[in-house]
C-alpha cells in the first residue's frame, strides 16, 4: 500500500514507522527538518520537505498514486483543508485526519473524512481504566460527547 502522511510529529512519525515496518511504501510530508529526526536514522520512508497544503508538494509526494493519506499536523485547519483537497482533487479513497476539536471532527466525519480525536480517545480509555470497565472500540471513544457541548464552547 502507498501511504502519504503529512506531519512528522509524534503521531505522524509513529504511524510512518509502523506502516513502513509492515512493508508499506510511506512518504512523509514535513516542513521542519528537525521533525524528521523522529523517524530515526534507519527508516525507509521517503521524505518530501514542504507544506502539504501546496499542490506542488503533494505532487512531489506522488499523491496521485497514493492509496491512503493521513494529515497528522498539530493544526486542525491544515489537516481538514488538506484532507478535503486530497479526497476531492486527487480522488484518494482512504483519507484521514487527526483533529483535536471534537465538534469539528464530528462534522467532517459526517462528510466522509475519517477523523481521530486524540483527547476523546485518551479520556474515554482512561475513564474505563479508572472504573475497571473493559476497553471499547475506537469508534465508541472517537466521538463527540453531546453532554460536553456547552463546555467546548468556552
Amino acid at each position: 500500500m502507498r501511504v502519504v502522511i503529512m506531519g512528522c510529529g509524534r503521531t505522524g512519525s509513529i504511524l510512518a514507522l509502523l506502516m513502513s515496518g509492515a512493508g508499506h511504501e510511506v512518504t512523509v510530508i514535513e516542513s521542519s527538518q528537525d521533525a524528521i529526526r523522529r523517524l530515526g536514522q534507519h527508516h525507509t520512508c521517503r521524505i518530501v520537505m514542504g507544506n502539504g497544503l501546496d499542490e506542488d508538494v503533494l505532487k512531489r509526494a506522488d499523491i496521485e498514486s497514493a492509496d491512503a493519506f493521513v494529515a497528522c499536523t498539530s493544526g486542525d485547519n491544515s489537516n481538514l483543508m488538506v484532507t478535503q483537497l486530497v479526497r476531492e482533487l486527487y480522488k484518494v479513497n482512504r483519507v484521514g485526519a487527526k483533529v483535536n476539536d471534537p465538534v469539528r471532527a464530528e462534522a467532517y466525519r459526517q462528510h466522509g473524512i475519517f477523523t481521530i480525536t486524540p483527547g476523546a480517545l485518551t479520556a474515554g480509555l482512561l475513564r474505563d481504566w479508572i472504573v475497571g470497565a473493559p476497553p471499547k472500540t475506537i469508534d465508541q471513544y472517537n466521538l463527540f460527547y453531546p453532554e460536553l457541548q456547552d463546555l467546548m464552547k468556552e
